[in-house]
């Protein structure tokens, strides 16, 4: 069958390159891209092929004729090949000559041979040049979304933040026409503009159209999740990045008031403090608990603490408030690794993990890229002053002009970054369907998230240069990693509340285990937990036995993640503890991952 290995015929092969895989593994180590399939799976991958070619070597034609001829044995047809997916299979599609290279379609399981041949200089994937496809929307497949029309158009995401600037990549398809239908501030004594320059980074990354980095001099373009968006404005955020609790409050219900008027369907907030008390009682989760009610998808940064072990979790218990609610979607973030593919991506070593605080609630919801993320730059902000490494180089993203500090686009690392892309998705969803409440928005980006993550992973602080280790349990990812292409493609209808479950400890075992309790999670056919959590997110397999007294699945022993019961860690967890400093603040920072 076209694009598979008929393994039994050619077990041998295989065999025979393995084995001169492994001989040569020195010699063909580094002539791979990190984004490079690293030969496991018999699938067709889209390669280009450089050469070294010396006078008197062979010519290019002849090294594909000896690739071909691999290829048949591997009942690859010359059809399967050529330029783009040309059908053809023509010799000219697959030459060229320019870079002394050939363009192929080859199974992975033939890189390692491909990489021994003293012959082959450097193998790369035929990665996309579109100029609107950048690493974060890459990531999470945006461009699914914008390939059937849906752009964001007609939704309107409130972005409760330090303000948006009247920059050109936010405005409408006219270019003149700004996307920023409404702004006002809750900052006494300031307008709406964004003098820290986080707000605007946020909006960016939400609903960038790209227009100032799109063109033949750009190699990148930095267009946001849902591009043709339209942004509400709404400032809680002073100068240097903090706010009141009552400017916030004040702004979700502005919001509430408004989502007739412009169609408010999201609320973004890249903003939290800690936690203080249970959910049920604060007053930033009340909040945020009436917009939901009202209709409105609440999406919230999981927080930025991560590397925090004062307390003795490993970063754990740290979700900041209003990412505690269970109604909200909360989200952590993710690591690229300056790659567009995202079986390479971790988790952020400063990425909140749950569950929270009072609680316990199981926290972060799904994790979205947020580390290192390049968006749109608000003039004269206080952020761009005081931390300049976060500045980038025009030459980043252009091939020609003069060289210097980008006054469009600057780079930004945590969970504030991640929390726009499932905004943006939110959004997305909602152009497809518009009928979809705040729950079954939730349901379907949860299940539909990525489950295949890389299970342990590190993090290397880019200012301290300190390493941190993480795992993709569920208090690290949630339900997996946002996949908007599955989003899209999923038809299913949560019909009960999106609650996100509870953690609960077993005094008699000592184990963790999840209490779905009533709403859409307790529905084993629909939404059951392998559907949701899948089982990469648990952190033994072992544990997937029935606590007899809580009735539950269990997630976790004690000796697994936190040792002795009586350790400091442990007791902060499950007793009644409280975290850090008061103020809201902006979830984002500039010492993300290396």
């Amino acid at each position: 069958m076209p694009g598979e290995i008929r393994m039994k015929k050619f077990t041998h092969i295989l065999l025979l390159l393995a084995f001169t895989a492994l001989a040569v593994a020195d010699q063909g180590k580094d002539k791979g891209s990190k984004d490079l399939p690293k030969g496991n799976s018999n699938a067709l991958v889209d390669v280009i092929i450089q050469f070294n070619l010396q006078n008197g070597s062979k010519k290019l034609q002849d090294h594909l004729k000896d690739i071909e001829d691999m290829l048949a044995k591997y009942g690859v047809q010359p059809g399967q090949n050529g330029q783009n997916g040309n059908q053809q299979g023509k010799k000219d599609d697959k030459v060229i000559n320019s870079i002394k290279a050939l363009h192929l379609k080859v199974p992975e399981s033939l890189i390692p041979w491909l990489k021994a041949n003293p012959a082959v200089r450097y193998i790369t994937p035929n990665r996309r040049t579109t100029r609107f496809l950048d690493l974060t929307t890459a990531a999470v497949g945006a461009e699914s979304a914008w390939q059937y029309g849906l752009d964001g158009t007609g939704v309107g995401v409130a972005v409760i933040d330090s303000g948006v600037g009247l920059v050109n990549d936010l405005t409408g398809p006219n270019g003149v026409t700004s996307r920023v239908v409404y702004s006002e501030s809750f900052v006494a004594g300031m307008n709406a503009s964004d003098a820290y320059g986080h707000g605007t980074h946020v909006a960016g990354i939400l609903g960038s159209s790209g227009i100032a980095s799109t063109g033949t001099i750009f190699k990148r373009s930095f267009k946001g999740v849902a591009p043709n968006v339209n942004v509400i404005n709404l400032r809680v955020l002073d100068q240097n990045g903090s706010g009141q609790e009552s400017d916030v409050i004040a702004a979700i219900q502005r919001a509430i008031e408004l989502k007739t008027t412009y169609n408010i369907r999201v609320i973004n907030l890249s903003v939290g403090r800690p936690v203080f008390e249970s959910y049920t009682v604060d007053p930033l989760c009340q909040a945020v608990e009436a917009a939901w009610n009202a209709g409105i998808v609440v999406v919230v940064a999981a927080g930025n603490y991560g590397r925090d072990n004062s307390l003795g979790t490993l970063g754990y218990g740290t979700i900041a408030s209003p990412g505690n609610d269970p109604y909200v979607i909360t989200v952590g973030a993710m690591n690229t690794n300056g790659t567009a593919l995202p079986g390479d991506d971790t988790i952020a070593s400063y990425s909140s993990k749950g569950p929270t605080l009072a609680d316990h609630i199981v926290k972060p919801d799904l994790v979205a890229p947020g580390n290192n993320v390049i968006s749109l730059q608000a003039p004269s902000t206080s952020m761009a002053l005081t931390f300049p490494k976060i500045l980038i180089s025009t030459a980043t993203y252009q091939t020609i002009g003069v060289v210097a500090k980008s006054s469009d686009y600057f780079r930004l690392s945590g969970t504030s970054m991640a929390t726009p892309v499932v905004s943006g998705a939110a959004a997305l969803l909602i152009q497809q369907r518009p009928s979809l409440t705040p729950d079954q928005v939730k349901a379907r980006l949860m299940k539909t998230a990525s489950k295949a993550l890389n299970l342990y992973s590190r993090g290397v602080d880019a200012l301290t240069g300190q390493t941190y280790y993480d795992q993709a349990d569920i208090f690290t990812v949630g339900a997996g990693y946002l996949n908007i292409t599955a989003a899209l493609a999923n038809n299913d209808l949560a019909t009960l509340p999106a609650l996100s479950p509870t953690a609960l400890r077993n005094p008699l075992t000592g184990k963790i285990a999840i209490l779905r309790g009533i709403g859409t999670w307790g529905d084993s056919v629909l939404w059951g937990d392998a559907s949701v959590w899948g089982n990469v997110v648990f952190t033994n397999s072992a544990l997937f036995s029935t606590d007899l007294v809580m009735g539950t699945s269990v997630l976790w022993g004690d000796s697994v993640l936190w040792g002795d019961t009586t350790t400091a860690g442990f007791s902060v967890l499950w007793g009644d503890s409280v975290y850090g400093a008061s103020s809201p603040v902006a979830l984002s920072a500039d010492n993300g991952d290396k």
